[in-house]
């Protein structure tokens, strides 16, 4: 009996083994599939970054030009409204110097328009 002892005990221990050396096997192929992908998404994880770094830059680009034209257009509106309130003021010089002028006339114009003004609003 002893020999089917040892028998067994030495398949028994074959079979450990088959099972350690089959799990050393696993554990390689499992630690070069995670460096493969770890390579893998390492490049994945690069592309994805240098897109988002497009997509900012392009963003900025953007951006930066919107406000060049809104100050721009600031400048240009604001050039605008100082044409016209010059205008206005040189309007409202001419009419004070004409009623310095012609006072007597100016009065007339101001009732015949205020009449005229008077009749369109009541209709």
């Amino acid at each position: 009996m002893n020999k089917e002892v040892q028998a067994h005990e030495t398949q028994e221990h074959n079979a450990h083994q088959r099972i350690d050396q089959g799990a050393e096997r696993i554990k390689q192929a499992t630690s070069e599939a995670v460096a493969s992908g770890k390579e893998k998404f390492g490049r994945v994880a690069d592309n994805v970054e240098e897109g988002l770094h497009r997509a900012t830059d392009k963003a900025a680009d953007a951006a930066n030009r919107t406000t060049d034209k809104v100050a721009d257009v600031k400048e240009r509106g604001q050039a605008a409204y100082e044409q016209a309130r010059d205008r206005a003021d040189e309007w409202l010089d001419d009419v004070r110097d004409y009623v310095r002028e012609k006072p007597v006339q100016a009065v007339a114009i101001a009732l015949g328009a205020g009449w005229l003004l008077g009749r369109i609003l009541r209709r």
